[in-house]
């Protein structure tokens, strides 16, 4: 085995305590790396590699400047790694041997503090889960930034687990060592997430304060695993850490992850960007905290009639008064991101410039407070009457802070004039010292007649007086003690200027000394404001999205919506709040929705690209913006409340896990079919395209009818399909809807209308020409099409199916009518058919039997 030196043995030892993290080692103005985890660094980073010695070899060796750590740490961070910093905890003056070091922070993604590191309008999630019996789990959710906690419990599986997950912007997660593998797999391969482990669960006794309002063990457990893991990385106070906050899943619209995806509201599908979602849309907040409220808003709509209604009266009095709407957006553009600011007091990382932020924030707070006033809405006066300024951590602020502080802490200029006598002292001898210097230079100068001299200093020498060599013969004899000697030049000290040197830089530092310490005083002063200042920065936040709702509701014409008791959904000339918003051209049509009592199922028939999907997606967007208090995009609308929304739209293989597009498309509707319930919204496009027609045609009845008879849930269902269009004469609550298309001279023009009653023809052809594929295809394409159709007419003259509703793949024959031959295969399909047993056939495995009957017939 090799042997290292001592300094290499302290490496290896702290590394091995930190096997999944780079370790970055400090050595003197350095941050290094050895070994592998030189090697990976070097990869990921573009820097250098090299090597030392070691003992016995030389190891792998690359290095960081530790003043210019933080992008380094950043960029290892952004892509999903963990990074030990380990610092020297003693003075290598006073030290013989290896200086003792240790690791003094975990940064991992899920525990970025550094405002760099951040993104400004977006939460940055860590969480756990913990899992319990009978298909039982905890998610802990924490937000080390803003303090930040809370906690859901999941009794309905892993999937919910995973729906739950995706539904916030979380960076890491953590589970316990003994988590099955395929679902800590699933956590990482679906959701793309760095992995953690954390073994202890109980709470501290000292921080059980966080968790006193929480009424299960299991809650307890889940977060406290959570927050042991916080302790172990961060070892620091965690002062700013709020009460866990219990997440009443029962309270909000469920958005599993296949709908929040589909629905495009936080990214698009294909380019995963903001721009194209109703995010973008809707964010017409101007704070950062704003910002990231708005997105929990989207992520958990309201099922609270109450509360949905308290948001459209403080939205509609925002609308009404423009002016004072102005004047309140202005006020809040100069409110900086109080949440992180007060994290970063609590967390011991603020500087001076981040308290003459907060300073700033605060003073626009009684203006902010006052505005609210001035509005006729009795609901915005509420939120005026609960706002606390917290006028003492200004003033306080005002009187120590100096305006125009650096952003260092510890080389002074940091506290104003006034606020400590001791400083003021130390300042004034300074400063008077200075004065005596300037003083002493315009003295020497007339007294030697040397108009060149001058007074210097530099770290290394203290102060001096400098004499250029061709004015050395003007100096009277033992004037000056020689002091250095220089190319062009010579350096002389007195011991009066030597006094007041020691007087001066004394001075200097005990003023720098001093006003670290002030600064310390200053930061633990507002520390104790923490809890004030993170509810005035969730009021604050709570009136920048409710502006933002009116701003946007008024610039694109949105309308109250009314909030029903029954299950009656009724919109006039609705619309798609993106789409509209991409076209901009004044070209989006609207379309009205209605679904009565008596009608839980429109079944869209009509050509591709004539706006099926736009029209059911527009009905779930308009739905989440009227339950997180929104207006929403049309003439008028009467919405029920929804407690879930399920979607499927758009193909897309699942390339990540192996599944196809049909088995994807499967699971969405399977999940669909299993969670919903008669208060629930239903989208489903196209189910069946992706197997072959009778297997398809087969699936997307059996479904239909499955949610009409089982589920009875208000559902928009689009198919190809026009067969199924005879399923309103057997199911009384589906209707017939179709998307208007005309032919002219030849070619389909689409009027993106949606009228009542089933489409006559699907037009794929005439997509095909639009598309412009080339013409001889398009030709060839309907000579097949009419060959086809003859071929369907001629055989439905042989065969007249019996007209029940249903698919009929066969005729049943009565026994005297059978002819007196039969053909071999002919028999061959009679002897199976016979052998069949129907009654342990489920419907899907009947006809696809059946199916292969009829083509073994038609030979």
């Amino acid at each position: 085995m090799a042997k290292h030196t001592p300094m290499m043995q302290q490496y290896l030892q702290i590394k091995a305590q930190h096997k999944d993290a780079f370790l970055f080692f400090r050595l003197g103005d350095f941050y290094e790396m050895f070994f592998e985890d030189a090697t990976r660094a070097a990869q990921e980073l573009e820097i250098t590699l090299t090597s030392r010695d070691g003992g016995d070899e030389r190891i792998p060796m690359c290095g960081i400047p530790y003043h210019s750590a933080e992008n380094y740490i950043k960029n290892l961070i952004e892509k999903g790694f963990k990074v030990a910093i380990c610092e020297q905890v003693e003075d290598p003056k006073h030290t013989k041997g290896v200086v003792k070091r240790e690791v003094v922070q975990l940064i991992t993604p899920g525990t970025v503090m550094e405002g760099a590191m951040l993104q400004e309008e977006e939460n940055n999630f860590l969480a756990a889960v913990t899992p319990f019996d009978n298909q039982t789990y905890v998610v802990a959710y924490n937000d080390l930034t803003t303090g930040e906690n809370s906690v859901a419990l999941i009794n309905d599986g892993f999937d919910h687990v995973l729906s739950e997950l995706y539904n916030r912007p979380v960076k890491e997660i953590v589970v316990p060592p003994d988590m099955a593998e395929d679902k800590s797999t699933a956590l990482v391969e679906r959701l793309g997430i760095t992995l953690s482990t954390e073994e202890e669960s109980d709470m501290p006794e000292e921080h059980l304060n966080l968790v006193l309002d929480l009424p299960v063990e299991k809650l307890k457990t889940g977060f406290g695993r959570l927050f042991h893991y916080i302790q172990r990385t961060q070892k620091r106070s965690m002062d700013h850490l709020m009460p866990v906050q219990v997440i009443e899943l029962q309270q909000y619209m469920t958005l599993d992850m296949y709908s929040k995806r589909n629905l495009e509201l936080m990214e698009t599908l294909r380019k995963q960007g903001k721009k194209g979602s109703l995010l973008w849309v809707l964010d017409k907040t101007v704070t950062s905290m704003g910002a990231r409220l708005l997105k929990k808003w989207l992520e958990r709509p309201l099922l609270n009639k109450s509360m949905i209604e308290t948001r459209y009266n403080q939205v509609e009095g925002l609308v009404e008064q423009f002016f004072e709407r102005e004047s309140l957006r202005e006020a809040l553009t100069s409110v900086y991101d109080l949440e992180r600011l007060a994290g970063r007091v609590a967390y011991g990382n603020v500087n001076a410039r981040d308290l003459i932020q907060l300073k700033q924030s605060l003073s626009k707070v009684p203006e902010i407070k006052t505005l609210l006033q001035s509005f006729q809405q009795p609901e915005l006066h509420k939120l005026a009457d609960n706002i606390d300024p917290l006028q003492e951590v200004h003033d306080f602020l005002e009187e120590s802070i100096s305006d125009d502080a650096p952003i260092t802490i510890k080389e002074g200029n940091i506290i104003k004039d006034g606020f400590n006598g001791q400083l003021d002292d130390y300042r004034d001898a300074a400063k008077n010292g200075k004065q005596w210097i300037a003083e002493l230079e315009q003295k020497e100068r007339q007294e030697t007649g040397i108009k060149s001299l001058k007074v210097g200093y530099n770290r290394v020498f203290g102060y001096y007086i400098e004499v250029t060599k061709a004015n050395l013969h003007l100096l009277p004899e033992g004037r000056y003690e020689r002091k250095q000697t220089l190319t062009n030049a010579e350096r002389y000290i007195t011991p009066e200027l030597k006094e007041k040197e020691s007087l001066i830089l004394e001075a200097q530092e005990k003023s720098v000394d001093l006003e670290y310490e002030l600064f310390i005083q200053v930061r633990d002063r507002v520390k104790q404001f923490i809890r004030p200042l993170q509810e005035l920065a969730e009021q604050i936040s709570g009136i920048d999205v409710l502006q933002g709702f009116a701003t946007v509701s008024e610039t694109n014409q949105y309308y109250r919506p009314t909030i029903t008791d029954n299950r009656t959904v009724n919109i006039d000339k609705g619309r798609h709040p993106v789409v509209e918003q991409v076209m901009k051209d004044d070209s989006f049509v609207p379309n009205d929705v209605k679904m009565g009592e008596d009608n839980d199922i429109l079944l869209i028939t009509g050509p591709n690209m004539s706006g099926k999907s736009t029209y059911m997606r527009q009905l779930a967007l308009t739905a989440i913006m009227a339950q997180v208090g929104c207006f929403v995009p049309c003439e008028s609308a009467h919405l029920p409340i929804f407690d879930q929304i399920f979607t499927r739209i758009g193909a897309a293989d699942d390339l990540v896990s192996g599944q196809s597009t049909f088995m994807v498309e499967m699971m969405e509707a399977k999940h669909a079919l299993t969670n919903a319930t008669e208060n629930s919204l239903i989208l489903l496009d196209e189910i069946g395209r992706g197997t072959s027609t009778y297997d398809g045609m087969a699936l997307a009845q059996a479904i239909v009818e499955h949610i009409h008879e089982h589920i009875h849930a208000k559902t928009l269902f689009s198919t190809h399909y026009h067969e199924l269009t005879e399923l309103d004469q057997s199911l009384s609550k589906l209707k017939n809807v179709h998307v208007r298309a005309e032919e002219y001279e030849g070619r389909v023009v689409f009027l993106h209308q949606i009228q009542d009653g089933a489409a006559d023809e699907s037009y794929g052809i005439h997509v095909a020409q639009l598309a412009e594929l080339p013409s001889e295809l398009i030709q060839r394409a309907n000579s097949l099409l009419q060959q086809f159709e003859g071929s369907s007419t001629e055989k439905a003259k042989e065969v007249e199916p019996e007209q029940d509703g249903q698919l009929s793949l066969f005729v049943e024959e009565k026994q005297s009518e059978k002819p007196q031959a039969m053909k071999s295969n002919e028999q061959k399909v009679v002897n199976k058919l016979g052998n069949l047993n129907l009654l342990e056939m489920n419907p899907i495995e009947a006809m696809n039997h059946l199916y292969q009957l009829q083509k073994e017939l038609n030979k």
